[in-house]
């Protein structure tokens, strides 16, 4: 039956049609890292203003995005958002949205920790030799803050990877719809095709984002010591 079971996965386009949903959930994935990296590093900033109200809608906005599970916000907006205003918005489309609003708030958060860690002399050192509050930033703070935030962002990118596997709810054909798909056709025939492929989706995963994870540690090792 194994051995059956395994051929689930060479039958007609199987195997290249998860390989084609993988390359959905990259899409959505990398297209998400690269607007929360842009959108983040600048939220983190504003995060740090010494306006009490500015901190405090960010600090809304942070918390709203981490107590509502991802699953809602995907709901809220290809359902919700959607009816509301009678409009068409495809899973892709919401899925790169929310992921990307996920990514900015965590993204954010990461930056301001990282900002607000260096000493404060550093600044005032760079505001006594005339240096512009912008040219602080670019010269002072950012390039310190990269360095410390790096390991936590690629972190962060990481986790963005495995839950894109969540917009299989919305019907978008990524590579976990894919295998379901795959399984539910091949039931009769190969009763195992379940394990085989959920067991190649792991697979993938494990390729892709163990790497990532390991780089993170090392680099992270490596700068503290």
């Amino acid at each position: 039956m194994q051995s059956s079971g395994i051929q689930v996965l060479f039958e007609g386009a199987n195997l290249s049609r998860l390989l084609g949903g993988l390359w959905v959930t990259l899409q959505i994935a990398l297209i998400s890292i690269a607007i929360s990296a842009v959108l983040g590093v600048l939220f983190g900033i504003v995060m740090t203003s010494k306006s009490r109200v500015v901190r405090a809608v960010c600090r809304i906005y942070l918390e709203a995005v981490r107590i509502i599970p991802i699953l809602v916000w995907l709901f809220i907006f290809y359902f919700g958002v959607t009816k509301a205003l009678n409009i068409h918005l495809s899973g892709m489309f919401v899925s790169v949205l929310v992921f990307s609003l996920w990514g900015t708030a965590e993204m954010g958060d990461i930056v301001r920790g990282a900002v607000q860690s260096l000493p404060l002399h550093q600044r005032e050192a760079g505001r006594a030799i005339g240096l512009t509050e912008l040219q602080v930033y670019r010269y002072i703070i950012i390039p310190q803050a990269v360095r410390r935030l790096l390991p936590a962002a690629i972190n962060l990118a990481t986790r963005m990877i495995k839950t894109t596997s969540l917009v299989v709810i919305i019907g978008v054909v990524e590579v976990v719809k894919v295998g379901q798909q795959i399984i539910e056709s091949n039931i009769l025939n190969f009763p195992t095709a379940s394990l085989w492929v959920y067991g190649l989706i792991f697979l993938l995963y494990f390729i892709i984002c163990y790497p990532i994870s390991l780089f993170s540690k090392r680099l992270e090792t490596r700068w503290q010591s």
